[in-house]
Order: structure tokens, then C-alpha cells, then sequence
């Protein structure tokens, strides 16, 4: 490991861990975000006197001790619902870190290879984080928990020009004043107290640019939220009902708890119910039980369902059976007034070793953290909207709302509301469920939708399409909230052409390295 680090000494590290720090202290919950406008610049001022080598590994630093500060919550997860010992556990945080610190590790190794002149190292910075970031929401299945942008969901003003970039639109704006004030500082320090007639024209083309997409980024923020405020006001309302049932997840499947369950979320679908909304939401695999398959239990829930005389979407483990083959999906049914299902959407993008196993014929001997319902398939990526009361939902369950690409989908296929449900009672009293409930305002402002959260143990709540949240739910309390929402129906740039920023930044990045390697190979074969 020395090797791999061949610096003076291993303090020349400590900015890089600092960076890794405020990182991790820009997120939820802590109220730091604008920690987010300087949080890289102790790392960028460190590499001025590193090689690229040595780049990499400040990066990869800064890197593992953002993203296991961030993702701490894993071990308490695998340790007390998985089943796994301690050590199991640290070391499935280590090996995920230690993957994510590669995207960090890659940006600062970039940026000292490019070796950009002083006036294009913050654009060249921005693009080729905003680059990697990209990379990382989709590549090995994607994980874009902790991508820069989200970091922001509290500043109204700046969220909005997601509509138009995507979450990843943020990063860009974030990197781009990081990369700035740590090349004001590095050049205004190479100065040595003498006036450089040079230094003023080196730093007047990066200030310019910086400072105009950052005014550029509020001004459209401050124009555009009173723009989607007057179309929310012409727009059609639906009422709307989540119910937060607050289900320990060590009972959650225990066949003794089952009935107690399907009470306690009849009990407050009916409290609900004289509110008279026009759906009922439950969170992800509300009912422990095979919805359609126990009859006994299904029957105590159609009851409730009849008697709050209103649409439902409830969450339930399903299966399905041809022939030999025995099929588990991870479903949402919606039930009309007769608690006839309507619709159903099985969950799409399941999550590795905690809904499915990888590879399972190699790795068998690994197995999920979910055992009581059996290995999940995946459900039909058509993402069709389920329909109610004149409106049209998208639907995402749990871990999905972290890729746009599938809110996009179901708003292109005409939904004007967007419904997530998940179960966060895997993540305790951590920051992990207000990360988790972070990420939704921003798939709400990208596609101007309105967006309703039901989490078992919270944080429910809804959000309006310019990223403002209603009524947000304490953790583990038993609630119902109540909320009118309006219904858009306009498509945003982004809704209609995705990441066309960030895939650009992904070609700018590329391109920058093509031009680095024409200029290598001219100096080696024509000194």
C-alpha cells in the first residue's frame, strides 16, 4: 500500500480526506449543503504538487472516506437484517467503497494528466466529473447514491435547472465553482507577492464563465419557479392519502404479525378515508403476504378497501407459477372502490444480493437479505402508468426513484403524477432515510411532476413539481397525511431528452484525452 502512495508523507493526504469529509457533510441530514460550492477545493489545492500517480491516489482518498462516511448505514442494514457478522458486513461496505472511490481517483488523475491551462480548468473539471457521475448512475447496473447534485434538493432556486440538465446538471454547476476557487488560490499563491501582468488574463476567461453559468443557473430558478407555480394553479388537483404504517421490520414477517399489520393499515386507510381522497397509497411490501394467493388475509384487506370506498396502491410480494416455473416479483397492485385490482407494476431494476443474486450459479453460496419472498424476477420494463380517477401514476419502489432514466419513461408514457413506495425500516434512525427521501425532489423538478413518498417507517411525504415538500413524516410514527397535489401534464427537456447534458460532458471529457494524446504522440515522433 506504501507503494501505491509514493508521496513525502502520508499527511500530504489529510486535504484529500478533508474534501472526503465535507463531502459527505453536504448531504442529508446535516443543513450544509452549500458546504457542496468548496467542499473538493482542499483536494484540488493538494494536487498543484503531485503526479498523476499521485493524483489518483488523493482522489481515491478523498473518495473512501466520503463515500463510507456517507454509506455507513450499510453495516447496521447487513449486520441486524441481514444476518451478517460484523465483520461481513464492514467488508461489504469496504469492497462498495472502494468501487465508488475509483470515480473520485479517475476525476483527479484526469484533470492532472489533461493538465488544462488555468483558464479552462474549471470547464474541463466540471465535465469530466459530471462525466463520471453519469457513468456511475448506469454502469453495473448503476448506484448514483451520493452523486454531487442531490446534495442540493433543499436549494429551491438552484434545483430548477434540473428540468433542463438532469440532477447531474448540478454537479457540473458545483464542480465548476470548486475547480474556480481552488485555481484563483493556486495561481494567486504562484504570485509570491509580486504582480504577474499574465495573472489577471489567466483567471479573467475562468472567473467570467463561472460566474455567468452560476448567475445563469439562479436567474433561471428565480424566473422559472413562478412560471411552473402559474401552471399548477390552472392544473387538474388530485387528492391523495399515504399511509405510514410504522412496521418493525423484525415482525414485518412474522406469520403472527400478519393480521395485527392489515389492521393497522386498514385502521388508517379509514381515518384517511374522511378526507375523501382519490387514492390510498401503502409503502413497498406493505402486505406480508402473497396479495391475490392467501385468501383469508387478502379478503380482511378487500374489506378495508371497500369501506374507504376509494382507489388503493398497496404493496405486496407476488408470485407467479407456469408449469414447473415459480416466479417472484416485488409488486404494487392498484384496487379500484370494489377492491377489483386494476393494474399492477412489478419493480424493474432490483437491487443485487438484496432482492436477487448475480450470477447465481457462480455465487451460491451467497443469499438475499430478503428470504421470506423467495429470489425476485424482474417485471415488465414497459413502464405502463396505472391509472385512477382520471389521472395516470408512474410507479417506483424503492431503490428506483435513483434513475431518472425510469420517471422519464413513465412520464413520456403519460403519467401526471409520480408515486414511490419503499421500506425504510432497513436503514433505522441513520441519514440514510433522508438521503433516500432527498433523491425524489429532484426526479419531481426534472420532470415537473408531483410526487407522492409512502416509506414504511418514513420519511413519507409529497412534493410539488417545483421540488417544494409537503408534510413530511417523522420516522417511526404511525401516520396518515392528506394532500391535495396538482397534475401536470407538460413535458420538460429533460423528461423529453434525458441526459444529453451530462452524455455531452461525457464526450468533451473523451475528446479532451484524444487532443492530450495527439499532442503525446507529436512531441515523442517530432521533438
Amino acid at each position: 500500500m506504501v507503494s501505491f502512495l509514493p508521496i513525502r508523507s502520508w499527511t500530504a493526504y489529510f486535504p484529500a480526506m478533508i474534501s472526503g469529509l465535507l463531502l459527505t457533510a453536504c448531504f442529508p441530514d446535516t443543513g450544509l449543503h452549500y458546504l457542496a460550492f468548496v467542499a473538493l477545493c482542499p483536494l484540488l489545492i493538494s494536487l498543484e504538487s503531485m503526479t498523476a500517480r499521485q493524483s489518483f491516489a488523493a482522489g481515491f482518498a478523498a473518495g473512501f472516506v466520503h463515500f463510507t462516511t456517507l454509506l455507513y448505514w450499510i453495516v447496521p442494514t447487513l449486520c441486524t437484517y441481514g444476518g451478517l457478522h460484523l465483520l461481513l458486513a464492514v467488508s461489504a461496505l469496504i469492497l462498495l467503497c472502494l468501487y465508488l472511490s475509483l470515480y473520485p481517483a479517475l476525476f483527479t488523475f484526469a484533470i492532472k494528466t489533461l493538465h488544462p491551462t488555468p483558464a479552462l480548468i474549471p470547464l474541463a473539471g466540471a465535465c469530466i466529473w459530471t462525466g463520471l457521475e453519469f457513468v456511475r448512475t448506469y454502469l453495473f447496473t448503476g448506484f448514483a447514491w451520493g452523486a454531487l447534485g442531490y446534495s442540493q434538493y433543499a436549494d429551491r432556486f438552484l434545483v430548477q435547472m434540473a428540468d433542463v440538465t438532469g440532477v447531474l446538471g448540478i454537479s457540473f454547476v458545483l464542480v465548476l465553482c470548486n475547480t474556480l476557487i481552488s485555481t484563483l488560490w493556486i495561481q494567486a499563491k504562484s504570485l509570491n507577492g509580486s504582480l504577474d501582468r499574465h495573472f489577471f488574463f489567466r483567471i479573467f476567461i475562468g472567473v467570467s464563465y463561472t460566474l455567468m453559468v452560476l448567475a445563469a443557473a439562479y436567474m433561471y430558478g428565480i424566473k422559472r419557479i413562478p412560471q411552473i407555480e402559474q401552471a399548477m394553479a390552472r392544473a387538474p388537483e388530485t387528492k391523495l392519502a399515504i399511509i405510514q404504517g410504522n412496521i418493525r421490520q423484525d415482525l414485518k414477517w412474522s406469520d403472527t404479525f400478519r393480521q395485527a399489520t392489515i389492521e393497522k393499515y386498514g385502521r388508517l386507510s379509514l381515518a384517511a378515508a374522511r378526507f375523501e381522497p382519490d387514492l390510498i397509497i401503502w409503502p413497498e411490501t406493505a402486505l406480508p403476504f402473497y396479495y391475490g394467493h392467501d385468501l383469508d388475509l387478502s379478503n380482511r384487506v378487500d374489506r378495508y378497501v371497500r369501506k374507504a370506498k376509494t382507489h388503493f396502491l398497496m404493496g405486496s410480494p407476488a408470485v407467479e407459477t407456469s408449469n414447473d416455473d415459480i416466479r417472484y416479483f416485488n409488486r404494487v397492485f392498484l384496487l379500484n372502490q370494489l377492491s377489483i385490482p386494476l393494474g399492477i407494476y412489478d419493480k424493474t431494476h432490483l437491487v443485487p444480493f438484496g432482492e436477487y443474486v448475480p450470477f447465481q450459479g457462480l455465487l451460491f453460496f451467497m443469499e438475499k437479505l430478503t428470504q421470506q419472498a423467495g429470489n425476485f424476477s424482474r417485471g415488465d420494463a414497459a413502464y405502463i402508468p396505472l391509472a385512477f380517477a382520471d389521472h395516470k401514476t408512474g410507479i417506483l419502489i424503492c431503490f428506483e426513484i435513483l434513475f431518472p432514466s425510469i420517471s422519464r419513461q413513465f412520464v413520456k408514457n403519460k403519467a401526471d403524477i409520480l408515486t414511490t413506495v419503499t421500506n425504510d425500516a432497513w436503514f433505522g434512525r441513520t441519514s440514510a432515510a433522508a438521503q433516500h427521501f432527498s433523491i425524489a425532489v429532484l426526479r419531481a423538478v426534472e420532470n415537473r411532476r408531483s410526487v407522492a413518498r409512502a416509506a414504511n417507517t418514513g420519511i413519507s411525504g409529497f412534493i410539488d413539481p417545483t421540488g417544494h415538500i409537503f408534510q413530511p413524516t417523522l420516522l417511526f410514527t404511525d401516520a396518515f397525511i392528506v394532500q391535495s397535489m396538482p397534475a401536470l401534464t407538460q413535458l420538460s427537456l429533460y423528461t423529453r431528452h434525458g441526459d444529453i447534458f451530462a452524455f455531452a460532458c461525457v464526450i468533451a471529457m473523451t475528446m479532451g484525452f484524444m487532443v492530450k494524446g495527439i499532442q503525446y504522440i507529436r512531441r515523442r515522433y517530432h521533438p
